[in-house]
C-alpha cells in the first residue's frame, strides 16, 4: 500500500492527499514534520535529503516533489482524465502546475508567512504589502483564464492543474489580505471545487 509522508498542514502534502482522494484508492499517511517526527531525522533524510514534505513510498520506490508525485500517482492509476496522455493536452495541465509552483508561490510566500504564520522573518509591512499586491495580480490572471474556460483550468473536467492551483486559491481566500479584489470567476471556481469531497477534506477544510 502506498504511504504518504508529511504533516497534513502542508499545502504540498494536501495536494497529494487530494489527488489520492480523487483516485479513491487506499493509502497510509505518516505525518512527518509534526510532533516528534522531525524532518531532520536520519530516517527521513534518507528518503528526502532536502528535508521537505511530501514524500511517498510505493513499495520500494521513493519519490519527492509534490507536483511530480501527483503526476506519478495519476499516471500509475491510468487516470488520463487527471493527466492526459496526448502531448498538447498534458502540456496544458502541466503549465498551470508549473505556474503554481513558480509564479504563484513566489508571489504569496512573504504575505502568507507574515500574515498567517506570523513568522518574525516575514514581518516587514512594506514587503507584506508588495507580496499581497503581487499575489492579487496573479489571481487576476487566474480569474481571466477561468472566465475564458468557464469551468476548470485545462478544460471542462478537473485535472491535476486544479489540484495544484485550487489549494492555492483556498489559501488566498483564507489569508487576511487588505484590498482583496472581487474576482467572480475565481469565486465560482472555488465553489465548484468545493463540491468535490477530496477538496473539502484536504483543501477547504479550515486550514489556510
Amino acid at each position: 500500500m502506498l504511504e504518504v509522508l508529511g504533516r497534513a498542514t502542508s499545502l504540498n502534502v494536501r495536494k497529494v492527499l487530494w489527488t489520492w482522494a480523487e483516485l479513491d484508492l487506499p493509502y497510509t499517511h505518516t505525518p512527518w514534520g509534526a510532533g516528534e517526527l522531525s524532518l531532520q531525522d536520519p530516517a527521513f533524510l534518507a528518503l528526502n535529503p532536502n528535508a521537505l514534505v511530501p514524500v511517498i513510498r510505493d513499495v520500494d520506490f521513493v519519490l519527492w516533489e509534490s507536483n511530480t508525485i501527483c503526476r506519478y500517482l495519476a499516471a500509475q492509476a491510468g487516470r488520463d482524465d487527471l493527466l492526459p496522455s496526448a502531448p498538447a493536452a498534458r502540456a496544458n495541465v502541466e503549465k498551470w502546475m508549473d505556474w503554481q509552483a513558480s509564479e504563484l508561490n513566489n508571489a504569496w510566500r512573504y504575505a502568507f508567512m507574515g500574515l498567517v504564520r506570523q513568522s518574525p522573518a516575514f514581518a516587514d509591512p512594506a514587503q507584506i504589502a508588495a507580496s499581497a499586491s503581487a499575489w492579487n495580480r496573479q489571481m487576476a490572471l487566474l480569474d481571466g483564464a477561468l472566465a475564458a474556460s468557464g469551468t476548470y483550468l485545462a478544460g471542462p473536467q478537473l485535472t491535476l492543474a486544479d489540484v495544484a492551483v485550487g489549494l492555492a486559491v483556498h489559501r488566498w481566500f483564507m489569508t487576511p489580505i487588505d484590498d482583496r479584489p472581487a474576482l467572480g470567476a475565481v469565486q465560482a471556481y472555488y465553489e465548484r471545487l468545493s463540491e468535490r469531497p477530496g477538496f473539502r477534506a484536504h483543501g477547504r477544510n479550515g486550514m489556510p
